[in-house]
């Protein structure tokens, strides 16, 4: 079966959820598609191209379910609520992505047009929808990448340092509550705004 650039990403996914981005070589990668490693390098330059090309695939397969007559707070908890079942659906890739990518989400994302769809929908004015959009996503792939990297679990069980010992109980590992506190902080600070700016 000849290689195709679609088919090496397909298999490197696989490998990456199975054992992480730093187990994946492209000689593993030849292996697991029974073909010569060299013959990789004619559909992929090196792994950091490989890691963008996964990357790309992934992100193209976001669904979100559309709800148009939902206040929009709504469908931006739903929005993010998705981005983070995809996550989590590779979380090895994800992690790494977020924190390593820059470019990881690119102007033709579904997800990126989804949130700017919605924001405009709010009445962020068309000036500022980068940069709230970008506010916004930023917030999603911060909580995202310390939930996968495990930082947030870690964070959630420190005792402040003002608490005794008969303090506050010991937090649980409720990571959904946490995201959903990031996301309605964010919330209520894109409403302030829009209120703000309508008062100008």
């Amino acid at each position: 079966m000849p290689l195709t650039e679609a088919g090496i990403y397909a298999a490197a996914l696989r490998l990456i959820d199975a054992d992480g981005v730093e187990a994946l070589t492209m000689r593993k990668l030849a292996t697991a598609l029974d073909a010569n490693p060299m013959s990789l390098y004619h559909h992929v330059p090196n792994k950091d191209a490989l890691l963008r090309g996964v990357a790309r695939m992934v992100g193209t397969q976001f669904r979100t379910v559309t709800l148009e007559d939902a206040p929009w707070q709504e469908r931006i908890r739903l929005l993010a609520t998705d981005f983070r079942t995809l996550a989590h659906r590779h979380p090895n890739l994800m992690a790494y992505s977020f924190s390593h990518q820059a470019d990881f989400i690119q102007p033709e994302d579904p997800f990126w047009i989804a949130l700017a769809a919605i924001l405009d929908a709010a009445g962020v004015p068309h000036s500022e929808l980068p940069q709230i959009a970008a506010l916004v996503c930023a917030v999603i792939t911060g909580v995202l990448t310390a939930e996968l990297n495990g930082a947030l679990h870690r964070w959630s069980s420190l005792k402040p340092p003002t608490v005794g010992e008969d303090g506050l109980a010991h937090p649980g590992r409720d990571e959904n509550r946490v995201f959903r506190l990031a996301l309605d902080a964010t919330i209520v600070g894109v409403e302030s705004h829009i209120a703000q700016t309508r008062k100008h």
